[in-house]
């Protein structure tokens, strides 16, 4: 495995490789993050793994400062799995060369989800993930189906710009259901058990889904109803169509999307 620590090294490197799979990170490296870089491998001949938390992706700086960041740990744990070829450890400069400012703009129409509740993050993400790519120039990138917002946007973006593919991954859980996040670091055990029966009810509400008429008030009577169970704040419990992001009425084809804060972390997740 080879670290990388600046463009320059990287442009060398990769330089003679035509068949490169890329895995974008902000590090807390986790199963999740190891089940991608197993999909790059079967699909390309090298992969590569970039290290990156984006400042402008953040529109709370207390998020970006909790943010869980030790590339030590998670160097040794990338060492161990003996499956990556490349390491890339850019710094801000490296990616942020160019001062001047992103022209990434969302339609009014993809502005849902987290987009509604987290303004400019979908920007930043969409920016970095631009430059990332212009950078590594890769075949394949291989992302987590677990933020599928970023996902749709992303492959949105990069496919039409780009000769490159996203390829979408399952979810990794852990033995709770709970999906896995750097974020859940930041989470103590009993915290991580609430997350495990809020993933539960989640499957319950979307079982009984087409059972209602008014999906949107059966939704609503169960935001409120984990809101007073867990003591939890939700930005949002909508049932979408996977494919387009559209509000749907019917469970097939649908995921039920939630955002929740839980010991003050924000949590993802659709089912």
């Amino acid at each position: 495995m080879k670290v990388l620590l600046n463009n320059a090294s990287l442009f060398e490197i990769l330089r003679p490789f035509n068949d490169l799979g890329f895995v974008p990170t902000m590090g807390g490296i986790h199963k999740g993050h190891l089940s991608l870089i197993n999909k790059s491998n079967k699909f390309c001949k090298k992969t590569i793994v970039s290290i990156f938390v984006n400042p402008k992706q953040f529109n709370n700086k207390k998020d970006l400062k909790s943010y869980p960041q030790n590339i030590k740990n998670d160097l040794k744990i990338l060492r161990k799995s003996k499956k990556i070829d490349f390491v890339y450890l850019p710094k801000f400069n490296d990616i942020y060369k160019d001062k001047n400012k992103s022209k990434i703009k969302l339609h009014k129409k993809d502005k849902i989800l987290c987009a509604k509740f987290r303004k400019g993050h979908f920007e930043g993400v969409l920016d970095v993930m631009d430059k990332l790519t212009k950078i590594v120039r890769p075949q394949k990138i291989f992302m987590g189906e677990k933020d599928l917002q970023q996902l749709y946007l992303v492959k949105k973006l990069l496919e039409k710009k780009y000769k490159t593919k996203v390829i979408a991954c399952k979810t990794i859980r852990d033995k709770n259901k709970v999906a896995l996040s750097s974020r859940n670091l930041l989470l103590n055990k009993s915290n991580l058990n609430v997350a495990a029966k809020i993933y539960k009810k989640l499957i319950n509400i979307k079982k009984n889904i087409n059972k209602n008429k008014n999906i949107s008030d059966f939704l609503n009577f169960h935001k409120n109803k984990l809101i007073n169970i867990y003591k939890i704040k939700i930005d949002y419990l909508e049932l979408r169509n996977k494919n387009n992001l559209k509000i749907s009425s019917r469970k097939k084809n649908s995921r039920l999307f939630i955002a929740y804060y839980l010991n003050n972390v924000r949590l993802i997740d659709n089912v």
